[in-house]
């Protein structure tokens, strides 16, 4: 015995020794005995069918052209449906199984389209295709076939029935829209003008709502003010008659107040304003005595500072002539004595010029020298270079006044000249 097996989308049937009727397996597994049993297979797989009816006439005689979608299978779940198609189709290919069937569907969706119009196949695609699929299902059935789906997919005419049918139904779909629209238009303005005088109404009765609401306000508050008027009148006369008593008893505590004033007055006119009076004339007695006295002090010293001032005006004057005197007196000797006088006024200064060159010696704390190796050290060094500072003097005079102290000769009327070495 041999073992095969078969996927879902097929079937197996095996006939022979022991098979009758023959053993249909739908996506399974079976044992065959050689020579003495049969295997065949049939396709389970499903078949799409283009069906096409070309110029076919509808019920007033209009030639349209109209494709089709079919899906068509044989039925494997099912035993009699099986057994119809391995009947009839064992031992064909899946070519000659579809042929066989778009023939068929073929066949019905002429005669279907035969007793239709063309509107009614355009405008309701729907119960056409259900016709077709109603009727193609119970004839296929016979043969094993089931058809899983169809679907019209295009309708085409040659005397543009369809494209003149199409302009009218976009006419009347024009139309249809404009009176629409003018429906629309009118509906929504008797709908706009209700509801304007919905409002209108309603803001009447608003209004006089409002108007009610005010007039009972305005009602309750004159009667409120009506009240607090005559509160503040019974207020206002307590208030009155509260014054009048305080303005009574103001009158006689101001009359109390008047005597003790009055009493309080002479006690200080007893007390104080009299011994102030008298404090007061004494201190003015003393302070004129102390202002005399304080002018004759200014008056006295302010004479003796003009006396001083005249003394020492005179003192000055009187150096300022001497001075004077002495400096004529030094200019006449200066014309007479010319260079002499010059070298005088020189000499007089060179021992101040001489202090002045020292002064920065004697101010020092500490004096570093620092010797070659020849001539003098310590403090003989010092005054070495102190005098030979003072013997380079002349020098410096002369260049820088332009006379020669070594070479000034001194002569006066009557004497004779004198050189100065």
């Amino acid at each position: 015995a041999m073992f095969f097996t078969c996927g879902p989308n097929e079937a197996m049937v095996v006939s022979g020794f022991c098979r009758s009727p023959p053993v249909m397996v739908a996506g399974g597994r079976v044992f065959v005995l050689p020579c003495i049993q049969q295997i065949q297979r049939i396709s389970l797989n499903t078949l799409t069918l283009n069906v096409k009816s070309e110029k076919v006439y509808t019920r007033h005689g209009v030639p349209i052209s109209v494709t089709g979608i079919a899906q068509v299978k044989i039925q494997g779940q099912n035993k009699e449906m099986l057994a119809a198609a391995c009947q009839m189709f064992l031992g064909k290919t899946e070519a000659e199984i579809a042929h066989i069937a778009l023939e068929t569907l073929e066949g019905h969706q002429r005669a279907i389209m035969a007793h239709m119009t063309v509107e009614e196949i355009y405008k309701d695609r729907q119960k056409f295709s259900e016709q077709v699929f109603k009727v193609a299902s119970s004839d296929l059935v016979n043969m094993g076939i089931s058809v899983v789906s169809y679907t019209l997919k295009d309708i085409h005419d040659d005397q543009d029935y369809l494209h003149s049918l199409g302009k009218a139904r976009t006419a009347q779909v024009q139309k249809d829209a404009r009176i629409g629209e003018a429906e629309a238009k009118r509906d929504a303005g008797i709908r706009e003008a209700k509801a304007k005088q919905e409002k209108v109404s309603a803001q009447y009765l608003s209004e006089i709502e409002m108007a009610k609401a005010q007039r009972d306000y305005e009602l309750k508050k004159a009667a409120d003010l009506a009240y607090q008027l005559q509160v503040a009148k019974t207020k206002q006369q307590i208030e009155e008659q509260r014054v009048q008593v305080q303005v009574v008893e103001r009158a006689q505590q101001v009359a109390v107040q008047e005597q003790e004033i009055a009493r309080r007055e002479k006690e200080l006119e007893a007390r104080v304003r009299k011994p102030a009076e008298a404090e007061r004339y004494k201190l003015e007695r003393l302070a004129e005595a102390e202002k005399s006295q304080l002018i004759m002090q200014a008056e006295a010293e302010a004479e003796s500072v003009r006396m001083r001032g005249e003394a020492e005006a005179f003192a000055i004057g009187a150096r300022a002539r001497a001075e004077a005197e002495q400096m004529a007196k030094k200019a006449e000797a200066f014309q007479l004595y010319q260079e002499a006088a010059q070298l005088d006024m020189l000499l007089e200064k060179l021992p101040q010029v001489a202090e002045e060159i020292s002064g920065p010696l004697t101010s020092a704390n500490k004096i570093t020298l620092v010797s070659s190796g020849g001539g003098a050290m310590g403090a003989a060094k010092v005054t070495g270079e102190v005098l030979d500072i003072l013997s380079r003097l002349p020098e410096s005079v002369e260049r820088l006044t332009g006379v020669s102290i070594s070479q000034v000769r001194v002569s006066r009327p009557g004497f004779p000249s004198l050189k100065l070495l």
